[in-house]
């Protein structure tokens, strides 16, 4: 199976002295989802949990929402030429009734570990109904709960300490409790990895949590937020402009800029235990 870091040799300066040593990266290799054995898109990713990766990417294209809906997820043998198993050909089964919609999320080329969008004909397309309004959810968090969320995602990254390149996601209960987190090179496939573990765990709709990530929050992380239930996404890096706008229609929570005690509250202001009169 590919494994999540590689060791590659460097030339390494430091205070103008040259030497070479051995280097930890982050591992990336593409993963191709199958549903049915038809072949939907492809990946970059970093390998492990890669069930997970499938069953969130489903879920964030609104394809599945409970754990029934999908009755198996297995690496395809015979993926390579001479008949091996490269453990980077997923096919996932759906139960009977579930099905991709007509208009389909397939893709005509890859999707990259940085844009999860690459590929859709318009926005149009990923403005899907949720199966759970996240605008009803009754979470209350406090700022001092979340300013503390950074350096337990950061604490619990296990990679990212030997490569430092990886993006992380993680899902906390309301309480902080810390209840998944997944690392990968590509933002979008860690949240993916977070969701689809949840899905596999029967977890969903994942009410009265707080998603946080490590980068920044694009619309499509929003769009998998609200369609996995969860009604706060936080994040250390800016939102985009449609990231606001999705979370406002949808009645999420959106924090960006969370670093120290610091924070921007772009939607939701009404779920954090603390606000200024006015």
């Amino acid at each position: 199976m590919g494994r999540v870091t590689v060791r590659r040799r460097v030339l390494r300066i430091r205070a103008g002295v040259p030497s070479y040593r051995p280097d930890t990266l982050a591992a990336e290799e593409p993963m191709e989802i199958r549903v049915g054995g038809r072949p939907l898109t492809v990946t970059m990713r970093t390998p492990g949990d890669d069930f997970d990766l499938a069953a969130g990417f489903l879920v964030g294209e609104g394809v599945v929402h409970a754990v029934g809906d999908v009755t198996g997820i297995r690496y395809c043998a015979g993926a390579t030429a001479d008949g091996g198993n490269s453990y980077n050909v997923v096919d996932v089964a759906l139960a009977p009734g579930v099905t991709l919609p007509v208009t389909s999320v397939e893709r005509n080329f890859y999707t990259t570990s940085s844009c999860g969008l690459c590929g859709k004909a318009s926005l149009d397309a990923v403005r899907m109904a949720s199966t759970w309004s996240v605008a009803e959810d009754p979470l209350s968090v406090g700022p001092e709960l979340l300013a503390a969320l950074p350096d337990r995602l950061r604490a619990a990254q296990r990679v990212f300490d030997s490569t430092g390149g990886l993006h992380a996601a993680a899902l906390f209960t309301a309480d902080g409790e810390l209840l998944c987190l997944r690392e990968d090179v590509g933002r979008h496939n860690a949240v993916d990895k977070v969701v689809g573990h949840a899905l596999r765990s029967g977890l969903l709709p994942l009410r009265e949590t707080v998603l946080m990530v490590s980068g920044r929050a694009s619309f499509e992380l929003v769009q998998k937020a609200v369609l996995a239930g969860i009604p706060l996404l936080a994040a250390v890096s800016a939102p985009s402009s449609l990231a606001v706008d999705l979370a406002a229609e949808s009645g999420l929570t959106l924090v960006g800029f969370l670093r120290g005690t610091s924070m921007n509250v772009y939607t939701g202001a009404e779920r954090l235990a603390a606000q200024p009169e006015g």
